[in-house]
């Protein structure tokens, strides 16, 4: 990233292209049918982004060049600016950087091979102007185009020696230049018009040529109104199943433009992709089928959403559909600080992400217009099926055989973490060890993936193009099937792409598919839920007659609903397909292995089941033991796996430390199972081993929360410290308080945990102050320290002054800049804070009237929102039984009827989990096994620990309700306020 203050520092760069450049110039004055002013706008063009790629890989090389000639004394200005020019001009010389070739051997060979490669593009597209320049004009719409007024260079990766899209820019419209056949966009979208149905999808218009090809532009336009909407949203659909019978891939947000009521792919090159089997993951049978699955899916291509894991990316969301404004994280670029002096070092600055082109409106209400895609999909599905079953189908794939497609075998963003590190100074220096430690590491992803190539000399081919500062590119005749790699390598047999596409096909399961796209949307937001629910899940009149028998047959629905979506494997390994919470957000994937939505939370509700059923206190389920041992066995596998990647890896990335997601989950749930006998006598031995892993997880730790970061670690340790008596787990727990204690900000006696995303911090539980000072106080009351106790309490100060008394509700700092202004859930908001306010004593001291605050906000607006323990009806639940104790209920309620609330919903709508996304949400704390078990937890007798506060000093506290009531409050206005963005 180029500031302005570093511009001098870029133009020193110049003498690197000089030669090219004037080169260049010669060679266009050479071509005819060119203007002047066209060949100066090509040729400035061309150097420009030359310069800009040189500034990206060279810029830290120069920078420790500054500082070393700063060292060395070969700079005598007087003053740091004075400094800083003097080296600008020093590496403005040819000499200076033939002269570094001594310590970094090869550079100026790399950097020339780099330049020769982007003017020869440069040149090559010029040439073919003055060829094309008459038939140009279709595509734009006018009688002719005028004269080229600009050039952008670099619309996309660069391939083969320099090659990339650009854009060109005529007095009379816009062009796009692709250096690549362009068979397959012309194929694809003579397909779409012959489909014989009226569809919102659209293709750019193409003129083909041998080897490269021309193609409209198209321009970005909000869609009119709302049935302008609703058919841009059903055009996404129909790709999702255009895309799912060919192949297609890599349709990420830049690859597709929202043409008013028309998505528009503008870049369909990754037709046909290979599918090949994934090498098992250690993690069971049942994991790597469902793996399976999901990568044969619609998820496959790109158009769906869900968060990166990349190092660069992470939790972005770049989907065609999704990349949604307002729902990305920040990402961190890099960035020149004291640019101007010879201070000036290579540091790291946040920025948003820019919202794209593919949307339809500048705030895209995704959610609202999901009904629509998943009708589109449903409705071109259906009339592909049709086709093929009266035998066309096939005929009108056949075109695409003769099509060059490109075959994306590894991931853009790893390719550019690599080529980040070739061109690092360590590397440049030692560019013989460099090679050699990219070159494992691509090996190490090949063996790992199946699509990836784990061929040696595929791989050296690779780090080359890397080092020239290409990205690989590998592609194929689509009737043909092997792949040609860089620099005359091959991967993968012969095979027809097209007739595998199509089988792949007609062997889809269709109910899968349309649950994946159903489950794909939660994907796209960076909060749990999506607001108010449309339809409030409340019932007027709850019937409490027979409710301890209704209670345990919605318990058993659920358990058998949970085993029939069960996939298993032959090693008796079981998983699910789910809509899974990671510390990046949502994605559509096999069942993870934390407490929130993944196979510890399903073990917990497993294990307690069956305990429940032997001791009569729930509904018989046929298979429950068996279940529960293909859960927990499941863990184990997943268990041992992470030590065997442990010592596969280098430097493998930490597991978070969370309490619901992470280290802190896993252990819990170990030690939690051996409680339930459960666990074959090694819970413990599991749980001590996992505990190890978490000064290096604290370390890489920046959230600081309960759910993913270093507070979700202490009271686990502390459940482990208390079965173990080994002062090892107490010394980890304090370690993780000391952080805390120095991470805080304190002002004016409130403290928070601020990161980049957050930088005034957050309240509630699960991601904020009060989960944060509720961990801090248990340890002080296990360490007898005072300084955790302080800190605790200026925690929970900072959430007393999110309180608004007025409005009786607690402010959400996820909402300052708008949306909505509070939360009454567990997450965020009045369940979570009154929940650890009565565990810490708050019923019998002065914040007593907080907690009656707490549970009228949690009846008024946390109910009827779903059923999910997050931020629905049964966490809910817990909070207001615990007030209904304490006397500190809204008036009316009691123990029974508040059940009788809950499973008079479960049975009028079915359990709901989640504003979105249910169908895939088998997990504990947003999904199926959650309503369950909170569930199980409505009888009195029930000696299952709580999981919305994660520890074993819960249990059995519930049997302190009465014995029974009829009585009924009457339920506040159906219209469910404004409850939050949730999660």
């Amino acid at each position: 990233m180029t500031s302005s203050r570093d511009a001098d520092f870029s133009e020193s760069l110049g003498c690197l292209v000089a030669d090219a450049s004037a080169r260049l110039a010669t060679q266009l004055q050479r071509i005819g049918g060119l203007a002047q002013g066209e060949r100066q706008v090509i040729q400035d063009s061309v150097r420009g982004a030359a310069i800009a790629t040189l500034h990206g890989r060279t810029c830290r090389l120069l920078l420790l060049e500054l500082h070393a000639a700063v060292d060395d004394g070969r700079l005598s200005a007087t003053d740091s600016a004075g400094r800083w020019h003097e080296f600008v001009a020093l590496a403005s010389k040819r000499s200076f950087w033939t002269g570094l070739d001594e310590h970094y051997p090869g550079l100026w060979e790399r950097v020339q091979a780099l330049v020769e490669g982007r003017f020869h593009a440069g040149y090559e597209l010029a040439r073919r102007l003055a060829r094309d320049r008459s038939a140009l004009a279709e595509l734009c719409g006018m009688p002719t185009i005028g004269e080229l007024t600009e050039l952008e260079v670099g619309a996309g990766d660069s391939h083969q020696g320099g090659k990339t899209v650009m854009l060109l820019h005529f007095a009379q419209g816009r062009v796009v230049y692709k250096p690549r056949p362009v068979g397959i966009d012309v194929e694809l979208r003579r397909f779409i018009d012959g489909l014989g149905i009226d569809t919102s999808m659209r293709v750019p218009r193409a003129i083909e040529r041998e080897g490269y090809g021309w193609t409209a532009f198209i321009a970005h336009r909000h869609a009119d109104d709302a049935d302008a909407l609703h058919t841009f949203y059903r055009g996404m659909g129909e790709w999702l199943a255009t895309m799912r019978l060919l192949g297609g891939t890599d349709l990420h947000a830049e690859n597709l433009i929202a043409q008013g009521a028309h998505p528009v792919v503008i870049d369909c090159e990754t037709l046909f992709t290979p599918r090949v089997d994934a090498p098992a993951s250690g993690l069971g049978e049942a994991h790597d089928r469902v793996a399976a699955m999901i990568d044969g899916s619609v998820l496959n291509m790109g158009l769906l959403p869900g968060r990166g894991g990349a190092l660069a990316l992470r939790g972005v969301d770049l989907s065609g559909i999704g990349a949604l404004p307002g729902e990305q994280p920040k990402v961190a670029v890099p960035a020149i600080v004291d640019a101007g002096t010879d201070k000036a070092r290579l540091g790291t600055t946040w920025i948003d992400i820019a919202p794209g082109r593919n949307h339809p409106s500048g705030r895209p209400e995704l959610a609202t217009y999901w009904p629509d895609v998943l009708g589109g999909f449903e409705a071109l599905t259906a009339h592909l099926r049709a086709l093929d079953a009266g035998g066309e189908l096939a005929t009108r794939l056949r075109p695409f055989g003769r099509c060059e497609v490109r075959v994306v075998v590894r991931a853009t963003e790893t390719y550019a973490e690599l080529a980040r590190m070739l061109w690092h100074p360590v590397s440049l220096h030692d560019p013989r060890n460099a090679w050699a430690q990219a070159a494992e590491l691509l090996l190490k992803a090949g063996r790992a993936r199946a699509l990836s190539p784990d061929d040696e000399d595929v791989i050296a081919a690779e780090i080359a193009d890397l080092v020239d500062g290409d990205i690989p590119y590998f592609c194929t005749r689509a009737s043909e099937g092997r792949l040609a790699g860089p620099r005359g390598t091959h991967w993968l047999g012969p095979g027809d792409r097209v007739e595998a596409a199509l089988a792949s096909w007609r062997s889809a399961d269709f109910a899968l598919e349309r649950l994946v796209i159903h489950g794909a949307l939660a994907s796209a937001y960076a909060n749990e839920g999506l607001g108010a629910a449309e339809t409030s899940l409340r019932v007027a009149a709850p019937r409490v007659k027979d409710i301890d028998a209704r209670r345990r047959t919605q318990a058993a629905a659920i358990m058998r609903s949970l085993m029939s979506r069960a996939i298993r494997g032959a090693d008796g390994s079981v998983s699910w397909i789910a809509s899974v919470l990671g510390p990046m957000g949502r994605s559509v994937q096999p069942l993870a292995q934390d407490m929130y939505g993944g196979m510890a939370g399903l073990a917990l509700l497993v294990a307690g089941y069956v305990n429940e059923q032997r001791h009569g206190r729930a509904d018989a389920v046929d298979g429950m033991t068996l279940l529960r041992d293909a859960v927990v066995g499941s863990m184990r596998m997943a268990d041992d796996e992470t030590y065997v990647r442990r010592a596969r890896v280098a430097r493998p990335r930490p597991t978070p430390p969370g309490g619901y997601i992470g280290l802190g989950s896993q252990i819990g749930t170990w030690l939690s199972l051996e409680e339930a006998g459960a666990a074959s006598g090694e819970g413990v031995e599991r749980a001590r081993r996992l505990s190890m892993l978490m000064e290096e997880s604290m370390e890489a730790d920046d959230v600081d929360d309960v759910l993913t970061g270093s507070a979700g670690g202490i009271v686990p340790l502390l459940r482990l410290h208390g079965a173990t008596a080994d002062i090892a787990h107490l010394e980890r727990a304090r370690a993780i308080g000391d952080r805390l204690c120095e991470r805080a900000r304190l002002v004016d006696g409130k403290a928070c945990w601020v990161n980049e995303r957050w930088p005034d911090g957050l309240g509630g539980f699960a991601h904020g102050a009060t989960g944060i000072g509720w961990a801090l106080s248990k340890l002080a009351a296990a360490t007898g320290e005072s300084r955790y106790a302080t800190v605790a309490e200026a925690a929970m100060a900072f959430e007393d002054a999110l309180f608004d008394v007025g409005a009786g509700q607690w402010r959400d700092m996820r909402s300052l800049h708008g949306g909505e202004v509070s939360a009454a859930a567990w997450c965020h908001g009045a369940v979570g804070i009154g929940l650890a306010g009565f565990d810490l004593g708050w019923a019998r001291d002065a914040r007593r009237e907080r907690l009656r605050a707490a549970a009228a906000d949690t009846w008024r607006r946390g109910m009827g929102l779903n059923h999910g323990i997050c931020h629905g009806d049964t966490g809910a639940w817990e909070l207001l039984d615990h007030a209904v104790t304490e006397g500190l209920a809204p008036d009316g309620l009691t123990h029974e009827s508040l059940v009788a609330y809950i499973v008079g919903s479960l049975e009028m709508h079915g359990p709901r989990c989640g504003a979105i996304g249910e169908v895939l949400s088998p997990g504990l704390m947003t999904g199926l096994a959650g309503v369950a078990y909170q569930l199980l937890r409505m009888d009195p007798r029930c000696p299952l620990p709580s999981v919305m506060l994660p520890t074993d000093a819960w249990k059995g506290q519930s049997s302190t309700r009465s014995a029974h009531s009829d009585s009924v409050p009457s339920p506040p206005p159906m219209a469910v306020a404004a409850s939050t963005s949730l999660g």
